[in-house]
């Protein structure tokens, strides 16, 4: 996800897009929804009030994406401008896995559907580098999203030269068709805070003052941006009457990097070693991996509220729980899901032995 946006030499950067993206992607079978080519509204500079759902952009120009916008009279033109869309999203696309695809951007961009921030790609100035290679794919949350009137797609953009803009690409709203449903869904509203505390697992703690976050999505598209180092989740659920008496699983998407995930005070799993020495941390690719941990049978409460806490430690760029599925589900159905995944990762081994 995160490492294709490091710069690196063209020949390598191409490689690890590839290697990224293939991981990533094998799973997914994008249907689209929505096809959002065509007229966008458009105005160049910068002013974050245009990100709101509610600015007026009545005056700005109309440019057709994707296209660079020196090719839709802005000539010459390298520094920040924004696009806005609007679009309905009907009510059967609840919930559904959904994505806006926005093909490639050049160079750097911030995406705001209805004035929440769901994705960026490169770094602006002061910090400025380039995604200009970077595939743009967002998650458009339920939460945000309205099912009785207009939704706004707000793109913030800087080109540093040459072409900019949304310029090339599948430009629309996309359902991961393959998205893997849990038996129980957990609640989409956690609390999170930063810093580290080995009671915030605790059943009993209060974690009332803690900020109201989405998951899956980045920390960083809730109020955190820059922040690397360790985070807190934690949500409170009860179990359904019907999964009371089998065995279960516990899924907690993709976490960038490293995760430990306690149930009622009780770790059940961690991807990675955390350590509160940060010399003896070590990161890899674990923010590829989907988190699926077994819950001891006698750990669940089925007459009152459970709790789940997730220790995070993100070592640089994105963090926090990225992307579903989040959940619990039977395991039965999970080692099913398994071998589909190992099944297609059998195939994209052949697809890429072929390639070479």
């Amino acid at each position: 996800m995160r490492k294709a946006r490091i710069i690196l030499s063209l020949p390598i950067m191409a490689g690890l897009l590839l290697t990224i993206g293939a991981t990533h992607a094998q799973a997914q079978d994008w249907k689209q929804l929505l096809d959002l080519r065509g007229q966008w509204k458009f105005e160049i500079g910068d002013d974050v009030r245009r990100a709101d759902s509610a600015f007026n952009d009545a005056k700005w120009e109309q440019v057709f994406v994707p296209a660079n916008w020196e090719d839709e009279g802005f000539p010459g033109y390298d520094g920040y401008a924004w696009y806005r869309k609007r679009f309905r999203a009907p009510g059967e696309w609840k919930g559904k896995s959904l994505y806006l695809h926005l093909g490639h951007i050049d160079d750097v961009d911030e995406v705001y559907l209805n004035g929440h921030l769901i994705g960026f790609s490169g770094g602006f100035p002061p910090k400025y580098f380039t995604a200009y290679d970077a595939n743009r794919e967002y998650p458009l949350m339920g939460a945000y999203l309205k099912y009785a009137g207009d939704n706004v797609i707000a793109v913030r953009v800087f080109d540093e030269k040459l072409g900019g803009g949304i310029n090339y690409g599948k430009i629309g709203i996309f359902e991961d068709a393959t998205a893997f449903r849990t038996d129980f869904q957990l609640p989409a509203m956690w609390k999170f805070t930063t810093g580290d505390n080995m009671e915030w697992k605790e059943t009993g703690f209060d974690d009332s003052r803690w900020k109201d976050v989405i998951v899956p999505a980045l920390w960083e598209t809730q109020g955190f941006r820059d922040y690397d180092g360790f985070g807190w989740y934690r949500v409170k659920f009860r179990l359904p009457q019907q999964l009371t008496e089998k065995r279960l699983i516990a899924m907690v998407g993709r976490i960038d990097d490293l995760d430990e995930v306690y149930i009622n005070g009780e770790r059940i799993g961690r991807t990675g070693y955390i350590s509160s020495n940060r010399d003896r941390l070590s990161i890899s690719d674990e923010y590829l991996e989907v988190r699926a941990y077994t819950i001891p049978s006698d750990l669940l409460r089925t007459d009152r509220e459970n709790v789940m806490a997730v220790r995070v430690y993100d070592g640089f760029q994105h963090g926090g729980i990225y992307n579903g599925p989040i959940g619990i589900v039977t395991r039965d159905r999970y080692r099913k899901w398994e071998e589909s995944q190992k099944e297609q990762m059998k195939e994209w081994n052949v697809f890429d032995f072929l390639l070479k």
